[in-house]
């Protein structure tokens, strides 16, 4: 992470907010929990535009959540995975999940997750 960057959050959630605050970067956060995946399979995931799914992807990788992983191969074969520090985020990011179950459920809204992503989340937990 930039040192300027952490040494302007006025306290810790402001400089986690400064990690994870982009667009689609918890989604992108989400779908690497305890596996490994090719840019084109995020690509799928994620609904982002090529441009801006590449920018999140450096800016995580910058901040020290991702790793990233360039074959030479052509085509060119890059795979993603979270570090150590990006799997820190997981209890955040179940009970995230687990807020907007809430308020799928309170609005009568059916949830479009399916129950294998809980599943995940609470093995990368389990597995911690």
């Amino acid at each position: 992470m930039d040192i300027n960057v952490l040494k302007s959050c006025s306290c810790p959630l402001d400089a986690t907010i400064a990690v994870i605050g982009g667009k689609y970067k918890l989604e992108i956060i989400y779908y690497l929990f305890d596996r490994t995946l090719r840019y084109s399979e995020l690509a799928k995931l994620v609904k982002a535009t090529p441009k801006m799914l590449a920018e999140q992807l450096k800016e995580l990788e910058r901040d020290g959540i991702i790793n990233r992983v360039l074959y030479p191969v052509v085509p060119p074969k890059t795979e993603y995975s979270l570090t150590n520090l990006g799997n820190n985020l997981c209890n955040c990011v179940m009970e995230m999940y687990k807020f907007g179950v809430e308020l799928y459920r309170i609005n009568n809204v059916e949830q479009p997750c399916s129950h294998n992503d809980f599943t995940r989340l609470e093995k990368v937990l389990n597995n911690q």
